[in-house]
């Protein structure tokens, strides 16, 4: 008689047996305290997805970044081991399953991996690779490599092809955005509580970021794509849901009182004007020369109005702009620059190879100056690291190093002039504009803080990205089928 069972039938038996059989075995074990057995469907479905549905795994990280909590912050592991959960575990597994199909599956598209940001990016991760291996401390540094990988691989190379889809571009969009304003609930709730007060701003934000500068950073970073967002989208509804979540931002962005931050989206705002009116880079060159000329020429009378300058930071807007240019009593921007020329002397002791990448909070204190140390100095150096992308990567990497992250950035930022330029559809050149600025504003943000080597940034950072190339690539040829579904 069950032979003559339709398959559906018997799949469904089979079914029913074994979750059966699963009910039976893990009461038994319950029974005994032992609960492991109850998140083995759990894993199994995690498993199937990432071997069905590696897109939605891309969607669901990008969803629980912003949420995510350090294991230390929450008290699940002790020592020095940061991991951040569960975002960092889902990106390790999207790593581990994205390569073993690169292994197996012939059917990627080769085009991701010989495009010039690719090639940029094989220099840039060979030789952190290599200052690894010469690394002051390589335990850390190789840590540190490892950590960028599970960046870079899943969310920029696996990213590009999830981004052929360009519906996927908004979904990763709202997938972070949907989750930040989670955070920035919270975090105006906490600073409510505590009377928005400034001292306050500086860790309301916790367990989910670090600081107010790393907050900043990142809802600084999506201000610019949901101002775009407002052009892109045609429908009402869709516009007035944009806008509220744009006020929401910017709400968010003044009470996190950080200065780059802000400064960042005006640059942002600044190249916005460069590119739509197609002012020529030689203009911009040339003005920027000119400047520098300026600046040297005029530098001593330039630092005394700058010395006088004693407005520290406050939680009042325009004196916490007009604390930006203070280098005469401001403890941040002068240890920032105590962190500056620390870095650079430690680029001065090893020019070539580096201290080694992660290496700077543990080998900077002996690089500081007595006259440049501030009242939030310490001798052992272990608050923090270079406070500049750029020349984090030059102390710890070398010159090459830098010259390294410097090129992976210039080749993104042609690659988006590339896309805004020969892209017809107003839709697609205004995802491409948005992506760009949005990217920008870190690209700034970077001269003043580093935070790259966390999720937060991280995968907004390299997803951007894995958007530029992914229209630069595809989108020419997917123009027409846009265009009729756009």
């Amino acid at each position: 008689m069950l032979s003559t069972w339709a398959p559906d039938k018997k799949r469904n038996f089979y079914a029913i047996v074994v979750g059966v059989l699963y009910i039976i075995v893990n009461s038994f074990l319950i029974s005994q305290e032992q609960f492991w057995f109850s998140v083995i469907p759990g894993i199994l479905l995690i498993v199937m997805v990432y071997v069905f549905a590696l897109d939605k795994i891309y969607l669901l990280i990008a969803f629980f970044t912003p949420i995510s909590v350090d294991v230390k912050e929450i008290g699940l592991i002790k020592g020095d081991i940061g991991l951040s959960i569960p975002a960092e575990p889902l990106l390790f597994g999207l790593m581990f399953f994205f390569i073993v199909k690169l292994v197996f599956d012939r059917h990627f598209d080769k085009r991701v991996f010989r495009h010039p940001v690719s090639i940029a990016l094989y220099f840039y991760l060979i030789w952190m690779f290599l200052t690894s291996i010469t690394s002051e401390i390589p335990l850390v540094s190789f840590k540190f490599f490892l950590a960028r990988l599970w960046f870079v691989i899943p969310i920029y190379f696996f990213g590009v092809m999830v981004m052929r889809n360009y519906r996927n571009i908004p979904r990763f969009v709202w997938a972070y955005v949907i989750s930040l304003i989670g955070v920035i609930a919270w975090t105006i709730s906490q600073h409510a509580i505590n009377g928005f007060s400034k001292h306050a701003a500086h860790w309301v934000m916790s367990p989910f970021y670090n600081d107010h500068t790393s907050y900043g950073a990142v809802l600084a970073m999506f201000i610019p794509v949901l101002f775009g967002l407002l052009f892109y989208y045609r429908k009402p509804s869709q516009r007035v849901f944009t806008s509220l979540v744009l006020i929401i931002f910017l709400i968010a962005i003044y009470l996190s009182i950080s200065r780059a931050a802000w400064a960042s989206v005006v640059i942002a705002f600044g190249i916005y004007i460069l590119i739509r009116f197609h002012i020529r880079v030689s203009w911009v060159l040339t003005a920027a020369a000119i400047m520098l000329f300026f600046v040297f020429s005029f530098q001593e009378q330039i630092l005394m109005k700058l010395e006088k300058n004693k407005q520290d930071s406050s939680s009042d807007f325009v004196e916490q702009v007009q604390s930006m240019s203070n280098i005469a009593t401001d403890a941040s921007n002068l240890e920032r620059i105590n962190r500056w020329m620390s870095a650079i002397r430690l680029f001065e002791a090893r020019p070539v190879q580096g201290w080694g990448p992660g290496t700077y909070q543990f080998v900077y204190a002996p690089f500081q100056s007595v006259e440049q140390k501030t009242v939030i100095s310490t001798n052992a150096g272990n608050r923090g690291t270079a406070h500049s992308e750029y020349l984090l990567a030059l102390s710890e990497q070398g010159l090459i190093g830098m010259i390294n992250f410097i090129v992976v950035l210039l080749l993104v930022t042609l690659t988006a002039l590339r896309n805004y330029r020969r892209f017809e559809n107003k839709q697609l050149r205004t995802l491409s504009l948005i992506t760009y600025l949005g990217l920008t504003t870190y690209i700034a943000h970077a001269l003043f803080n580093n935070f790259l080597d966390t999720d937060k940034m991280s995968v907004p950072f390299w997803g951007f990205i894995a958007i530029l190339v992914a229209m630069d690539i595809y989108y020419d040829e997917q123009r027409e089928s846009i265009e009729a579904t756009g």
